[in-house]
């Protein structure tokens, strides 16, 4: 569900001071269409607000220009050093360190997601209080330190606890920029939007093959070739944490690239079409009152049949291509491809998302990709059907990417308390990514090079995915019938105003976006 796309030409004066918080603007009590692209706001002084597409176009802009951009290659680099090691794992790394042929790897990957999960929300936490634009720089810079730091690294109880720290600092990013960019954008420009932030994790799995493959080819350093790989990454991250602590803004309030009319307007923007309070703060027990919806456990559990195939790919890619019997080299060159169809396949559902103000029927769709890319790799024979299993590669990162996108998008539009939906992201996208211990243990060493057993869960939880997915869309569209049914009216997603959304399924008015 999204309200109308609607913004303002020619802004009123407004009777309050220039905004320096969400505390100097008044909420709004009403919200009248003036003409068919026009909304007037009323507050609760009874001033009037007019929002039309010509200002809020040329706000987006600015917005898209500053925020985007940064956010994007910081997730490119959160990306890089979480997955790196499956790079390196073709180069030596095993070996290196001592733990070649036992089943220590598969631990290394699992012992990331524990401190994951369990820092997750109480970091999340604490960027709704201090804010995502200086958190999410301070998570950035330790985990950046913690890749560099793999230089120093000697054997494989060194490296486990790199990858504790490493897991603490990455826990609540994604969850943080998502709710980050609700305190910018409307509803029906989120998916998009978080679309080209998340499309950085594709670029970031071609990038890092073929950083690899360049790095791999250094010998006689003072290092193993692999570990320039993580003094690259490493040192890259601490750079761009410290350029973004510069130059995120805290909030549209006090983002110095908008005028004070435009800040007015961002204001207005989400309180209208996202927020029910705009930078409400945080109260736990408010927080948690998501939990008491039903809904929100059948989304952790789409979540989670989400994160087998999203780790799997993420951590096993190339070992996955490197079944199709390619060199070390050539293997980490063809997760390029790939990966880049997965960015580009994300934003194509992103897009077509947005553009419908649909969300369920592309999260399937993603979940149908990653079922038959691990079904059809399984089921052929990889050396007379080469090229059909390396096309089921590019299925399975087709697969991966758009659901975690569109899925956080989707229960994101559904809660307008910014307390509970920092609460349910905080714990969603952990749930997503937790699943990487799975991943991590049924990718077996005995299994290798076929990985079947591996190929045959992932494939089961791409079906299951598929399943709840439909079924909590088919029920949201009988709910809100029902609900339009007993009120005697019928009314469009995009007329209820988001104030309505507040009290979730209790209230009256409610109704979902699906």
């Amino acid at each position: 569900m999204t309200a109308p796309t609607s913004t303002a030409d020619k802004l009123p004066s407004i009777e309050t001071k220039p905004p320096t918080s969400s505390s100097d603007l008044q909420r709004t009590s009403s919200l009248t269409p003036s003409t068919k692209t026009h909304t007037t706001l009323t507050d609760q002084n009874g001033d009037h607000f007019t929002i039309s597409p010509t200002a809020e176009a040329t706000l987006l802009r600015k917005l898209d220009f500053r925020i985007l951009p940064l956010l994007a290659v910081m997730y490119l680099f959160n990306a890089l050093d979480k997955s790196n090691l499956g790079n390196a794992k073709t180069a030596g790394l095993e070996a290196d360190l001592g733990f070649a042929g036992t089943n220590k790897y598969n631990i290394l990957l699992s012992i990331f997601f524990v401190p994951y999960v369990l820092t997750a929300p109480f970091l999340g936490i604490v960027g709704k209080i201090y804010g995502p634009s200086r958190v999410l720089p301070c998570m950035m810079f330790t985990f950046g330190t913690m890749t560099l730091l793999v230089v120093a690294v000697y054997n494989w109880a060194g490296l486990v606890a790199l990858r504790w720290f490493l897991g603490m600092a990455e826990s609540a990013f994604f969850p943080l920029v998502i709710y980050y960019q609700t305190q910018f954008y409307r509803r029906g420009e989120l998916a998009r939007r978080l679309a080209i932030f998340y499309a950085a994790s594709n670029i970031a799995g071609a990038f890092g093959g073929l950083l690899a493959y360049g790095t791999f080819q250094i010998h006689g350093g003072a290092v193993e070739n692999w570990k320039y790989l993580f003094v690259i990454e490493g040192s890259l991250s601490m750079a761009m944490a410290v350029l973004s602590f510069i130059f995120l803004p805290r909030s549209a309030a006090q983002a110095n690239f908008l005028t004070e009319e435009e800040k007015k307007l961002a204001f207005y923007r989400i309180q209208v079409d996202s927020s029910a309070i705009v930078e409400e703060k945080f109260r736990l027990r408010e927080a948690v009152q998501i939990l008491k919806h039903w809904t929100s456990w059948v989304i952790l559990l789409i979540e989670m049949c989400l994160g087998i195939p999203l780790q799997s790919v993420s951590l096993f890619l190339p070992q996955i291509v490197g079944r199709l019997g390619y060199s070390t080299v050539k293997t980490n060159l063809y997760t390029v491809a790939p990966n880049i169809t997965g960015a580009v396949m994300l934003l194509v559902l992103a897009y077509a998302s947005d553009w419908t103000r649909w969300r369920f029927p592309f999260i399937a769709l993603g979940f149908l990709f990653t079922f038959c890319g691990f079904i059809i790799y399984t089921s052929v024979d990889v050396e007379d059907d080469l090229q059909v299993a390396y096309f089921a590669t590019f299925m399975m990162c087709w697969g991966t990417s758009a659901p975690s996108v569109l899925l956080d998008v989707w229960y994101n539009n559904n809660i307008a308390d910014e307390n509970r939906r920092v609460f349910l992201t905080s714990l969603g996208v952990p749930v997503a990514n937790v699943m990487g211990v799975v991943s991590s243990n049924i990718f077996r060493t005995q299994d290798a090079p076929d990985y079947i057993p591996a190929l045959a869960t992932t494939a089961a939880f791409g079906a299951t995915g598929t399943v709840l997915t439909l079924l909590l869309g088919a029920y949201m569209m009988l709910d809100n019938k029902r609900r339009d049914q007993r009120q005697g009216r019928k009314l469009r997603a995009q007329d209820v105003p988001t104030e309505l959304l507040r009290d979730g399924p209790a209230s009256a008015d409610f109704r979902w976006a699906y």
